[in-house]
Parts: C-alpha cells; structure tokens; sequence
C-alpha cells in the first residue's frame, strides 16, 4: 500500500537544528533575566551631590526592557534562520554518504551487482555501512555468477543423455532390423546416467537450502557405513581402504551426512592408482569441533586445480573417468554444499606424493 510522502529526513534534521539553536537563545535570555534583570530595580531616588553634572543614564528595570527585548527578538530571529541554513547544509553533508548508499541499492535493485560504493574518509558508521553493503553486494553477485553457471551446467548435462536417447530411438525406428536388445541397453545406461544427474541436483539443492531434521550423529559410524558399502569397489581396483580414529559426533542430517562421507570415500578410491594404491578414512573430536579425515594416493594434482574440485561439473583432466564410476560432477560439490548446510569447513589439500587429503571440520556435540 502507497503512502503519501512525508517530511524529508534532511528536513526533520534541519528543523531540529533550528529549533535547539533557538532553545538555547531562550534559555540564555531566561537566564539574563533571571540572574541580571531581576535585581535592577524598577524605581530609584537620584541624589545628585550639589556641583555634580545631572545628565545621565540611570539603569532601571523598564528601560533596560525597553531597549533589551527589540535586540533579543532580533538575536531571537537570527538564531532561527542561523539553525535553519546552518541545519540544512550540516544535514545535507551528512547525508551525504547515506544518498551513495541509496543509489548504490536502487542499480543494485536493477539487477548490476557490479556496482561498488567504495566511500573514502575515516571509518565511521557510514563507512562501516558502506563496506558492509559492498561485502554484500560481493556475494550477492558471486552468488548469482555462481547460480547462472550452474543452471547452464546443469542444462547442458541434463540435454546430453536426453539428446542421446533421441538419437538412438531415431536410428531405432528408421532400422526396424537393428538389435533391440543393444538400443535397449544403451538406452538403459543413458537413462541411469541422466536419473543419477537428477539424482544428483536435488541432493545439491537440498544442501543448500538446509531444511532438514537435525539429530545425534557419529561420524566414525558413518565412515563404517560408507566404508563398508564400498569395499568391493576398492577391492575391485586392488585399492586398501581403512578406517582409523575414534568418535566424533555432531549434529545434522544423517542421510545427509551420511552421503558427504560416501561421496568422499567414493572419489577417493575412484580417482586413485590404478592398482596398489590407499584409502584412509579418519575420524576424532578436536576440543569442539568433530574431524572428518579422508586421504588418497593417485597422481600429483596441480595446486591450482584443487581450488575448482568443489564447483559443480568442475572436474579435473586427470581426474576424469570413463568408466562406471565416472560419477556426474557433483559428488564434491555435494560434500562442499552438505558441510556448509552444516555450518563446517572443508579444505583440500593435495598430497606431496601424489593423490588428496579432504579435511572436514563440522560443529561437535557433547
């Protein structure tokens, strides 16, 4: 509901400067008279010595009155126009930084993000104002970079497997004599693949949104878990997997947490040697915080290739899979959006010898 414009802050300000100025001008004047004008009495008798000059002026209360009252109406009237003017222009430089501000929302509201107030001077609650709406102007547009290239993303790969299988279903119905059972398999891994990518963003966007039943949970039990689901894969790739450390609980989602360590174990023995090689799950509470340990060995990882696992459909050259395992590109981007539901941190590292150590660090309870 519209509502019919009010008086301006800049106004109000001014208004308020006048209107203590000449609060102060009264109050003088009240004093003037109460501490001066109140003793000097209102009649007198003049003894004038005899050869003493008779002209002069004798101070008494009405013609002090007489000649006070028009010069204090007229301070009186120059204080109100003083704290007028002086109210308007003192308001107006410092409101200043208040209007950068405004306009500073209003482009934002027009969806630039780009735009930065940057205020210069000394740090006060207007500077300090600035820079927090620059921090989050900041996140704001990474976030929605972020958003935008995840939905381009997650286009793309959705219409691949589905532009696949129109591709084979075409060739099916132009070659009636063609091997239905071979259309139908690879139709099968085409739409297992795109049901996984699915899958795979409700999971992510779930993370994000963080609605979900928090409860008691040990993450040594779920490294078990996850551990011992994927044993026969580790023992497939003649990988040694293992489970070290002690408890370490924490609150949150346990499916949720659950697939974090999942997640974690699988790439880890996925993106490995390609026989002989480990995988150390290690769990312990650190004073209050629950830690979350998995290592690898594989081949040496640039350092600046670490940085971008964690985006979605980032994956590295030489981390790529072609095989079954070859995942969709959003198993740690899953883990790093879980953590971040969970108000943890998670940190990569690669290994000077070759492979990767992801630490996660979640809240610990009691």
């Amino acid at each position: 509901m519209d509502r019919a414009p009010g008086m301006s802050v800049r106004t109000k300000l001014a208004l308020s400067y006048a209107g203590f100025l000449m609060l102060a001008g009264v109050l003088l004047l009240a004093a003037v008279w109460v501490f001066l004008l109140r003793y000097v009495p209102e009649r007198a008798t003049l003894i004038v010595p005899s050869g003493a000059p008779t002209h002069g002026v004798f101070p008494i209360r009405s013609n002090l009155l007489r000649v006070f009252a028009p010069r204090a109406a007229a301070v009186l009237a120059f204080l109100l126009v003083l704290g007028l003017v002086g109210g308007w222009v003192l308001a107006g430089r410092m409101l200043a930084p208040l209007t950068q501000i405004t306009a500073a929302a209003r482009t934002a509201g027009n969806r630039s993000l780009s735009h930065r107030i940057r205020m210069e001077g000394r740090r006060d609650e207007f500077r300090e104002l600035s820079d927090a709406f620059d921090s989050m102007l900041e996140q704001l547009e990474s976030h929605v970079a972020e958003q935008q290239r995840f939905a381009a993303n997650a286009s793309h790969e959705l219409r691949t497997p589905l532009a696949i299988s129109r591709a084979l279903l075409d060739v099916a119905r132009k070659d009636p004599a063609r091997d239905r059972g071979e259309v139908i398999e690879r139709l099968h891994a085409v739409n297992t693949r795109a049901i996984d990518l699915t899958e795979a963003l409700l999971l992510l966007s779930r993370g994000d949104s963080g609605t979900f039943t928090r409860e008691d949970v040990d993450l040594s039990l779920l490294a078990e878990e996850a551990a011992e689901t994927l044993l026969p894969l580790a023992e497939q790739r003649q990988i040694t997997l293992d489970v070290t450390g002690g408890a370490a609980r924490t609150s949150g989602s346990a499916e949720l947490l659950l697939r974090m360590v999942t997640n974690l174990v699988q790439n880890a023995v996925v993106h490995n040697l390609p026989a002989g090689g480990a995988v150390t799950v290690h769990t312990e509470a650190d004073g209050g915080t629950s830690v979350l340990r998995v290592e690898n060995t594989g081949r040496p990882l640039p350092p600046d290739l670490v940085p971008t696992l964690t985006e979605p459909f980032q994956r590295g050259t030489e981390r790529v899979r072609t095989d079954e395992h070859a995942g969709v590109g959003l198993g740690l981007a899953i883990v790093h959006s879980i953590v971040r539901a969970h108000a943890g941190t998670l940190d990569l590292a690669p290994r000077p010898a070759g492979g990767l150590l992801v630490t996660v660090r979640l809240p610990g309870t009691p």
